[in-house]
């Protein structure tokens, strides 16, 4: 028996890295998965894309759970794609319990430096894509009144800002916001909507050469290994980043029962990174 049982979640981004990680472990508490993700490169980003590949690793992933999983090759910035993978998971899967609008990247430069078409990117990936997870699945999750849980994936940069992040920062403050407007709406239906925003995640959105760069600027070419003690100085505790797996802990806390009164906050997973810095 899983805490989840009986549920369904929808989640964006899932074909690897976080949305994998969340997708595995609520599946693993009994969750059926409504997902999508876009399979491609993105312009502006320095790090290789999902491939299709990936999210038909992720889907066998999920079935060995023993739970199901309808997943959609589909972009975020295009609001028609995103409601039809919703409904294409609805249809067979009947419900939807918990929203996971995980689908993000990292980019950035100087604030002057960041091009229109690489700000308008971030901002529609990021904040956009995210309110369209919301747009397609919220009425759906009122109409079947019995509650549900939204928790979005913020960052420590929405608590703050950093040098050469401001697309990336803005993105993530805005998507405090839209967090909070939401959990006031929905509300008076027992929805509860948070956001957890964790430090460094050992991702491919930070492992690679822009992300090391802004650690160790001075290093022509920097790596994974030059820079961990950079990364672990930022931290209270004595690690350089976390896990997938430990923000997917932090989503089960908020959705379970654990969580119930749980809403309009920012839980931060953050080995102490706020404070430090």
């Amino acid at each position: 028996m899983g805490q989840l049982d009986g549920q369904v979640a929808f989640i964006t981004g899932l074909a690897r890295g976080q949305g994998r990680s969340h997708a595995i472990a609520l599946a693993g508490e009994g969750a059926d998965i409504i997902g999508l993700d876009l399979c491609g490169d993105i312009d502006s980003t320095t790090y290789p894309g999902t491939t299709s590949a990936d999210l038909v690793e992720t889907k066998r992933l999920i079935e060995k759970t023993g739970r199901r999983a309808v997943l959609s090759q589909a972009d975020v910035r295009d609001y028609d794609q995103v409601e039809a993978a919703f409904n294409h998971g609805l249809e067979q899967l009947g419900r939807v319990d918990i929203i996971i609008p995980n689908a993000g990247i990292c980019a950035g430069g100087k604030t002057w430096d960041i091009t229109p078409p690489a700000w308008r990117e971030m901002i529609d990936i990021n904040l956009t894509g995210s309110w369209h997870a919301v747009k397609a699945a919220v009425p759906t999750l009122i109409s079947q009144n019995s509650g549900g849980s939204v928790v979005f994936i913020g960052s420590t940069e929405a608590l703050k800002g950093a040098e050469n992040m401001a697309s990336y920062a803005a993105s993530k403050h805005a998507i405090t916001g839209l967090m909070t407007c939401l959990a006031r709406e929905v509300g008076r239906y027992n929805i509860r909507v948070n956001s957890v925003n964790p430090t460094c995640v050992d991702t491919n959105m930070i492992q690679n050469e822009y992300v090391w760069g802004l650690f160790q600027p001075d290093n022509p070419k920097p790596t994974r290994e030059s820079v961990e003690d950079a990364f672990t100085a930022t931290h209270i505790l004595p690690v350089p980043w976390m896990e997938p797996i430990d923000v997917s802990r932090a989503i089960l806390y908020l959705v379970g029962e654990s969580g119930r009164y749980i809403t309009a906050s920012t839980l931060t997973v953050d080995a102490g990174f706020i404070v430090k810095s």
